[in-house]
């Protein structure tokens, strides 16, 4: 059956920070909702996008699931993570108890799921590597929990953190952070393959081809300096004092030869979230 009501949760890629037409943010989303509402023989598609700049697991759980469910979607993409890394309260333990929630939430109203895993805010940023490689582990933990519950619940999920798309700067808007038209645009086309696959979809992919010619060098330069820059700092400013200090213990490891157990450790509390979503869960059926 295709699906007739779209809603999308998530933060600004979401939202379709890097996309803009007509004054306004479009997006991925947005253009797979185009795509799936050409489709031949189904009922118009009706599209709400719920997803809001800045957005955190818990916005996402307490704000905009509500407001989802409301609408009895029969298809819901949750798209979130990245801003739950850039702040010093990271949890890998209740990002994935918030995750499993809304996740459980959408699939119990018959929804189906739209999820993906991406990449990580230090590397498309350029950061050192002292300053990377913390957000990049922060950013592979909430990976992991999705790629976890994404099998859990049976949802559509796409490979995002990985592929040419991540090094193709043509991808990319002015902040390294957020697709430009290009770059929504792929993942609107293969989000609308893996529904293809699922025969969820049907008739025409979203173009790859920007319908809207590229931004000159100098409105790049001016959308950072004046919008840009702050978007990074508004959500980096609580986290750069603890990134100083992860900074230097990646320092310490590296000069001692122990890297790895930083590795170890981020593992094991990855496995100990997914493991206690698990002893939850018996505890209620209990």
């Amino acid at each position: 059956m295709r699906p007739t009501r779209f809603v999308a949760l998530g933060d600004s890629l979401t939202e379709g920070v890097g996309d803009r037409v007509e004054g306004r943010w479009r997006g991925w989303a947005a253009l797979l909702a185009e795509s799936l509402g050409r489709s031949p023989r189904t009922e118009a598609l009706r599209f709400t996008n719920l997803a809001v700049s800045g957005a955190q697991t818990h916005d996402v759980l307490e704000r905009q699931l509500p407001a989802a469910l409301a609408l009895r979607p029969d298809l819901v993409s949750v798209v979130v993570g990245v801003n739950d890394t850039l702040r010093r309260t990271f949890d890998i333990r209740a990002v994935a108890a918030r995750l499993d929630e809304v996740y459980a939430a959408c699939t119990g109203q018959g929804a189906v799921l739209l999820t993906a895993c991406l990449p990580d805010p230090g590397g498309m940023l350029g950061l050192p590597g002292a300053l990377a490689r913390p957000l990049a582990r922060r950013q592979r933990a909430v990976n992991t929990v999705v790629h976890a519950l994404s099998e859990r619940y049976g949802a559509v999920h796409l490979h995002a953190c990985e592929g040419d798309w991540i090094t193709d700067r043509a991808m990319w808007s002015a902040d390294r952070l957020h697709p430009g038209e290009r770059g929504h645009r792929q993942l609107a086309h293969r989000f609308h393959a893996l529904l293809a696959e699922h025969g969820l979809a049907s008739g025409a992919a979203p173009s790859l081809e920007p319908e809207s010619p590229a931004p000159t060098a100098r409105a790049s330069l001016w959308w950072l300096a004046t919008a840009g820059t702050g978007w990074v700092a508004r959500r980096c400013t609580d986290l750069l004092p603890q990134l100083l200090m992860l900074a230097a213990d990646e320092v310490r490891h590296h000069a001692r030869g122990t890297s790895i157990r930083l590795d170890l450790r981020a593992s094991a509390a990855v496995s100990a979230a997914l493991a206690a979503l698990v002893g939850d869960q018996r505890q209620g059926v209990a």
